[in-house]
């Protein structure tokens, strides 16, 4: 399997987890956080609705300086906002992926703000780990915030608790 069969393999594979997880978002909890310094619901599950997108943004450019952006967040008013997101993004990373070359997984792409490099590395290790582990560690969030407000949550990696017990 190549590189970019991988990668996209794993996007498909992991976004049916990812939109489970995005389906039980209630919209009557939106503005809950379980701290003070924690995100609110909906701005975290947007979060886990965008970085799908940073594939495209790793794939189709040589760097990301925030220096040079303004990025705003979308504004979420209901769950079907952060779906409308997701799958947004889940298409682009399809596409980008789709158009990858396999050379282009060797190129090196840089993060940073104006002059300040914070790495640069190779397009494979930077979607690994700034792309898809990213989402993964965001979706973890969620679910803690999910099972905080008690809503049943959907299986991951196997069946959970909720599921089991009907």
């Amino acid at each position: 399997m190549s590189i970019k069969e991988s990668f996209l393999s794993e996007l498909k594979e992991e976004e049916k987890s990812t939109r489970k997880l995005l389906e039980k978002i209630p919209a009557e909890y939106l503005s809950w956080k379980p701290h003070e310094k924690s995100f609110p619901l909906s701005r975290l599950a947007s979060h886990v609705a965008e970085l799908p997108g940073w594939i495209s943004t790793i794939l189709d450019s040589d760097e990301l300086d925030f220096g040079k952006i303004k990025f705003t967040p979308p504004e979420i008013l209901s769950p079907a906002d952060i779906m409308k997101v997701h799958i947004e993004n889940v298409n682009k990373a399809i596409k980008s992926l789709e158009n990858a070359k396999e050379e282009d997984f060797s190129k090196t792409w840089t993060l940073k703000n104006n002059d300040k490099i914070f790495f640069t590395r190779p397009k494979s290790d930077v979607l690994k780990n700034f792309a898809y582990s990213h989402l993964y560690h965001h979706r973890g969030q969620l679910t803690v915030y999910l099972r905080l407000l008690d809503i049943p949550l959907p299986g991951i990696y196997g069946p959970t608790a909720d599921e089991k017990m009907g």
